[in-house]
C-alpha cells in the first residue's frame, strides 16, 4: 500500500522549472524585438569620405603641434580668452577663423576672424557669452599649409 501513496504525491517543481523557462525565453524575446527596432544610425553612407576628412584634420593637427602649440587661455577675472601664437608663427602670413562652440547649445556659437597684433596675440571678450562648457576652435593657414587647435574652456 505504501508504493500506490508514493505514486500518488504531487509536486511542483517541474512546472515552476517549465514557468521559470517560458519567462526567461519570453524576455529574451521581447529584449530582441527591442534590439531590433533600435535605429542604429553608427555608420553613414559616405563615410569613406567623411574619414578621408577626418585625416586630413588630423594632419593639420600634426602641423599645428610640429611648429608648436598655440596657447589659448581662459582669464575669468578679465572675462577674456588669450589666443597666442608661438614665434615659430611669427614671420607668416595667417588667415583664419575663431570658433567659440558650445555643445549644449548651437545657436550659441559665435565666430571671430583670425586678427593678430603684432605680438601674435589676439584677445576675445567673453562676458556677452553665457557660462558653461565652450570649445575653442582655431582654424588658419599660412596660404599653403592649413593649420588646426582646439580647446575646452569653462566660462564662469
Amino acid at each position: 500500500m505504501k508504493s500506490t501513496d508514493k505514486n500518488k504525491s504531487f509536486t511542483l517543481w517541474p512546472y515552476m522549472i517549465v514557468i521559470a523557462m517560458v519567462c526567461f525565453m519570453g524576455y529574451i524575446a521581447m529584449f530582441v524585438y527591442k534590439a531590433m527596432q533600435q535605429d542604429v544610425g553608427l555608420v553613414s553612407k559616405d563615410y569613406y569620405q567623411q574619414e578621408i576628412k577626418y585625416q586630413d584634420q588630423i594632419e593639420r593637427v600634426r602641423r599645428t603641434q610640429a611648429l608648436g602649440d598655440v596657447m589659448l587661455d581662459y582669464k575669468a577675472e578679465n572675462q577674456a580668452i588669450l589666443l597666442q601664437m608661438p614665434v615659430t608663427y611669427q614671420d607668416k602670413t595667417l588667415n583664419g577663423t575663431i570658433t567659440l562652440f558650445r555643445p549644449s547649445n548651437d545657436q550659441l556659437d559665435k565666430q571671430f576672424p583670425l586678427q593678430l597684433g603684432r605680438d601674435q596675440s589676439q584677445l576675445i571678450e567673453t562676458q556677452d557669452l553665457e557660462t558653461g562648457l565652450w570649445k575653442v576652435r582655431v582654424s588658419f593657414t599660412d596660404d599653403k599649409e592649413d593649420f588646426y587647435t582646439e580647446k575646452t574652456i569653462e566660462i564662469k
